[in-house]
């Protein structure tokens, strides 16, 4: 079994050599450790100092963002021909000896998707400013209501894939990953699991590189869920907001019969019959925009098992070439 663990980082200098240094070089199950770093466009030491300690280094000539370069990562993860990867953070607030109780899950084949969890239990949960423990619930809730079971977190960037788990996914988002992958392997049906660990809770040296700012943070990350929302649950994204513009009309209409038998006539609130119909009009082309885009999605879901497919059999020629090598 092939490990790859990957570390997105961006001027990490003062903590990467520490947590490729943890990364234990004798996991029970793995036959093969590769350290993969993404520098994401640093101006420090990063990729120099993970060079030195023996990472492999990819690096952005300019910050694209943590979901560009975990999908940088996946990418020579899978020509290395990974089993299973592993992602955690170059700025040391995971440790890396808990990498084995991670892959634990997949090893013993009882999951596909692993995800460390600060919060399921209580024991365990990090001291942090109490904005983000909010966030973090109010994500986990909203991930959960979404894919119909129950997660305590879904933001930690600690995780382990199978094989199995990371051909399958197609992101889009460059500014982080974490959601859009929890949404896209549940949608697809893949197998998840959460395993509490031990987290440090505030960063020891600097601030965070993905979430400097929470309203910022949400605001980005809500666009990804959303249009991830929309791309696999289409009918229901587009039926909803068709819902609210017929609510919407309907109370303007409601509104003008009130004036009608109130007053005998609609002057001075035409306007509201005016609203009603346009707001009922625009629902009833939002709901048949969500009924194209169901239909479309099945071509979606045709093309993303398709690319499966094709990346497995690549990975097999792949490990065949290997194997009859001279």
């Amino acid at each position: 079994m092939k490990l790859v663990v990957q570390i997105p980082a961006l001027d990490e200098e003062s903590t990467i050599a520490d947590v490729i240094r943890g990364i234990p070089n004798d996991i029970a199950g793995i036959t093969s450790t590769t350290i993969l770093v993404i520098d994401d466009g640093s101006s420090d030491r990063t990729g120099e100092i993970a060079r030195n300690e023996g990472a492999l280094v990819i690096r952005h000539e300019r910050r694209r963002g943590v979901g560009a370069a975990f999908r940088t990562g996946t990418q020579h993860s899978t020509e290395l021909g990974a089993d299973i990867i592993v992602t955690i953070d170059g700025d040391g607030q995971f440790n890396p000896k808990d990498i084995s109780a991670l892959i634990e899950p997949i090893l013993s084949g009882n999951s596909d998707f692993v995800t460390a969890s600060r919060f399921a239990d209580k024991a365990l949960i990090p001291v942090m400013p109490w904005i983000k423990k909010w966030g973090n619930n109010f994500m986990a809730r909203l991930i959960s209501t979404m894919v119909g079971s129950r997660f305590h977190d879904v933001s930690c960037g600690f995780r382990a894939y199978s094989r199995n788990a990371y051909l399958r996914l197609v992101l889009t988002g460059d500014f982080t990953y974490t959601h859009e992958v929890f949404l896209t392997l549940a949608y697809a049906g893949i197998s998840i699991r959460e395993v509490p660990l031990k987290v440090r809770g505030v960063r020891e040296h600097g601030t965070s590189r993905v979430a400097p700012g929470v309203l910022r943070y949400g605001l980005r990350t809500g666009t990804i869920i959303l249009r991830t929302y929309r791309d696999y649950k289409p009918l229901r994204f587009f039926s909803l907001i068709a819902f609210v513009l017929s609510a919407a009309a309907v109370c303007f209409f409601i509104f003008l019969m009130y004036i009608k038998i109130t007053t005998g006539g609609f002057t001075p609130h035409k306007w509201a019959g005016f609203a009603a119909a346009t707001l009922g009009g625009t629902a009833l082309v939002v709901f048949l925009a969500g009924v194209v885009a169901e239909m479309l999605d099945r071509a979606r879901i045709s093309q993303e098992e398709a690319l499966y497919r094709i990346r497995k059999l690549e990975n097999e020629i792949r490990e065949l070439k290997e194997k009859f090598r001279p």
